[in-house]
């Protein structure tokens, strides 16, 4: 009975095995299935299209900015972290070139610098008067008028020489009995300048002279008139300047960087504009020993010899010198249009591999500037291929990407207040913001562009001002920008994209604009031009205004961090200095 029950019990528990396994056994395999689906979906990961640097593992909305995240591209066709990648459209219209670094000697050896004609000081005059009175008259017309030594400058009337006249003509007559009181008055007219002849003379005729002539003691070319006919004067005062032009000083501005590569001796080849067919030589013979903290730079002295009037002083000159050569003349070099200067940082775009248009950005130290290349110390090698033409371009791409890039470091797109106050009252659709082509330029409508290039006109104007030094014209053009700012219309912009690119450019472009409108001190507005240069630089890349237009950079310039702008032509005029720097830059980028 017993073993029944036991059998019994045993083959209940079979069948209920059995039931269970026919029961839970597939579900249990489709949780399984469906467990896996989950996790491979939890490999998906969501980002913000205003602000890339944003990854999360789930879809919501953005932390910066409340914009709807949008599914990140998987895998990101295989590229790092920081790398990015350029469409063969976007290649070409921008021109982007690229060149293998190599190892080798720097091209010619030779140094250009750029420098200004000066008079040379030791051959330079100031003519005096020795006594005081009045200036009866002043035998120089204008300036630049040649002189000869002893030739007649002025007639004046002096009170006190005519009393020592008369002092003299009463000595003359005690000379025996005073022999030392008639020594001293002769000696005392001496100290003024008149000679044994003018001296012997009044003694001779016993006449005072009234008027007495003064005579150049050098011969010249008069630089500067200090004094005008009728003038009253003082004793030792200045009457007029002059130079002796048959030497002129060449001044070229050297950077500290380069001091090294000069020494006095060395042969100078110089060219000017006006013999443009024509070299000089000299020689350095002045190397100056205190920098200019300014300009972060020392003046290198040439003297040239100017006996047939070439040089004439405020010429602008330039000069080719040999390198002083070192022990190892081998150095790495790569072309100046390939870096990027912001603050103590310089960049350039590394291709990272030469079956793609993949870049990269890194950070590289400088050495000298030989040329028109620079020595690299560090971050490069032999056999890397960098971006040579286009380094602007590329540089914005690798922004609007959130990568690495000149204004930021870290990488992450740089938001402006504008652009986050966009985010959260204007939320976009994953449909209108996904699969967005941030590489090429935007395609927008000509008027579009017509409008824009009203206030790129503006903006040229306000630069020309700041050449000038001229505040007053600088507010008036940066008030027109800001009125034709307000004239264009966001309504010719049909796709969100380009109303989004544009929203975060235009209230930058207008704060700086403005800035510069309520001040009337250089110094503020360029500060302000700096930034207003950055964002219109952005908008004439992504718009375009249906022109060339140059992008030029000082690296003098924000306090030795580098400044850009923007200009109609290829030629350097530096908008941050005024005349003290007036050609300091180069060409970065043209936008065609």
């Amino acid at each position: 009975m017993k073993n029944n029950k036991t059998v019994i019990y045993i083959g209940l528990l079979a069948v209920g095995l059995l039931l269970g396994w026919l029961l839970f056994g597939g579900s249990s395999n489709e949780e399984t299935e469906h467990n896996h689906n989950e996790v491979s979906e939890t490999n998906q990961m969501w980002t913000c299209s205003m602000h890339p640097q944003i990854m999360q593992p789930e879809p919501g909305d953005c932390p910066i900015c409340g914009m709807d995240l949008i599914p990140a591209e998987s895998g990101s066709d295989g590229l790092l972290a920081d790398q990015f990648k350029l469409s063969e459209n976007a290649m070409a219209l921008a021109n982007i070139q690229t060149t293998i670094v190599g190892n080798g000697n720097v091209d010619g050896n030779t140094i250009k610098l750029s420098g200004k004609i000066a008079e040379n000081e030791e051959a330079n005059a100031v003519q005096v008067s020795y006594f005081s009175g009045r200036i009866e008259r002043l035998n120089i017309s204008f300036t630049g008028e040649e002189v000869r030594k002893g030739q007649l400058l002025a007639t004046i009337y002096s009170p006190e020489l005519y009393a020592a006249q008369q002092e003299l003509i009463t000595a003359s007559s005690l000379k025996e009995s005073q022999p030392v009181l008639y020594k001293a008055v002769r000696n005392k007219l001496k100290l003024w300048k008149l000679s044994e002849n003018q001296i012997n003379q009044i003694e001779e005729t016993q006449k005072v002279k009234e008027n007495f002539p003064v005579y150049a003691t050098v011969s010249g070319t008069v630089t500067e008139k200090l004094v005008e006919q009728g003038d009253y004067i003082k004793q030792g005062q200045p009457l007029l300047k002059i130079a002796n032009l048959n030497t002129v000083w060449a001044n070229f501005d050297v950077y500290e960087n380069q001091i090294d590569l000069f020494k006095k001796g060395q042969e100078v080849l110089v060219t000017t504009n006006a013999y443009a067919n024509k070299e000089f030589k000299g020689k350095v013979d002045f190397i100056e020993p205190i920098l200019n903290t300014k300009t972060r730079t020392v003046t290198l002295r040439v003297v040239l010899n100017n006996k047939n009037d070439v040089f004439k002083p405020g010429m602008f000159v330039t000069a080719n010198i040999e390198r002083v050569s070192r022990s190892n003349d081998e150095v790495l070099t790569i072309p100046a249009s390939a870096v990027l200067w912001t603050g103590e940082r310089s960049v350039v775009y590394l291709k990272t591999n030469p079956d793609q248009t993949v870049f990269e950005m890194r950070e590289v130290v400088l050495g000298n500037q030989i040329g028109n290349e620079y020595e690299v110390l560090e971050g490069l090698f032999i056999g890397n291929e960098i971006v040579t033409n286009g380094t602007f371009t590329v540089d914005a791409a690798a922004q609007l990407q959130g990568k690495k890039s000149m204004m930021n470091k870290d990488g992450g797109k740089v938001m402006t207040g504008h652009e986050g106050h966009l985010g959260m009252d204007n939320k976009t659709s994953k449909k209108e913001s996904d699969h967005t082509n941030m590489n090429q330029r935007l395609t927008v409508s000509e008027k579009f562009q017509e409008q824009l290039k009203v206030v790129y006109n503006d903006y040229i104007n306000l630069k020309d001002a700041l050449i000038k030094e001229d505040s007053k014209n600088t507010s008036v053009d940066a008030t027109s920008l800001v009125n034709n700012l307000g004239k264009v219309d966001m309504k010719l912009l049909s796709d969100n994209n380009s109303h989004t690119h544009w929203m975060s450019l235009v209230g930058d472009i207008q704060s700086s604009a403005t800035a510069i409108s309520k001040t009337s001190d250089i110094k503020e507005q360029r500060d302000h031009f700096k930034h207003l240069s950055l964002n219109l630089i952005n908008a004439v890349q992504l718009f375009g205004v249906k022109e060339k237009v140059y992008v030029e950079f000082c690296p003098m310039g924000d306090n030795n961090k580098g400044a850009y702008w923007l200009s109609k032509e290829e030629k350097v005029i530096n908008p941050y200095f005024g005349s003290a720097m007036l050609t300091c830059g180069e060409v970065k980028q043209v936008i065609e």
